[in-house]
């Protein structure tokens, strides 16, 4: 969607067939991620109307049997990596590839975010470039499954979290392969989560306007 400040931003909505603690998840997770110094696209709360759902065929939620209309309200937005009008996003290049992300190095920074934060799902990349480039950067995509999706535990799952391909975690021989990112995390100040999760829209976790701190310590 293209919204108000006039940037495009993949939109998840409250009643997505997840759950809805996975906005919430998206959320902190990737403003968490940013605070490590890690790549991941800018987030926002998008308000989405009521005319607009009702006006936009393809603002449906297709189901196994049915659609059901997108909820109108505040939703999750994840901004392009870059916008479509200036250059290319992929969800997948092939490992002969490899060789032309210019961040390659940052895959161990995520996995420790993704083990800090009990991602029970593998970890999702994008690669973009823009037009006329020709080397590509990661961006990390879809943290909703943080946390361990709407469960909000933190199973011990040695795999998940893990990016698909191997390879980009040829460059790990240690502890130190994880730095500086593993400093930043245990460095980080009680303070900033709760101010990154006071952020979050209170109907996003079924906080009926109660501070996320107040629904915390219930």
């Amino acid at each position: 969607m293209r919204c108000s400040d006039g940037q495009f931003y993949v939109v998840k909505f409250r009643n997505n067939p997840q759950h809805l603690r996975v906005l919430t998840n998206e959320m902190l997770a990737t403003r968490l991620a940013e605070r490590a110094g890690l790549p991941v696209p800018g987030t926002e709360v998008v308000e989405v109307g009521d005319w607009l759902v009702e006006h936009t065929a393809e603002l449906s939620i297709e189901l196994a049997h049915n659609s059901i209309p997108c909820q109108a309200g505040l939703q999750f937005g994840s901004r392009y990596a870059v916008s479509p009008l200036e250059g290319q996003v992929f969800d997948y290049l092939p490992v002969e590839m490899f060789g032309l992300v210019r961040n390659l190095e940052t895959f161990p920074g995520m996995l420790v975010v993704d083990k800090w934060t009990g991602n029970a799902n593998g970890r999702q990349a994008a690669f973009w470039r823009k037009l006329r480039e020709k080397k590509y950067t990661a961006a990390f995509i879809d943290q909703g499954y943080c946390f361990n999706a709407g469960e909000w535990t933190f199973p011990d799952y040695p795999l998940r979290g893990v990016y698909a391909r191997n390879e980009v975690y040829e460059s790990v021989r240690g502890w130190e392969s994880f730095e500086p990112w593993l400093s930043r995390i245990e460095k980080m100040e009680e303070d900033v989560l709760w101010t990154l999760a006071g952020e979050i829209p209170p109907e996003w976790y079924g906080g009926s306007g109660t501070s996320w701190r107040s629904w915390c310590e219930r």
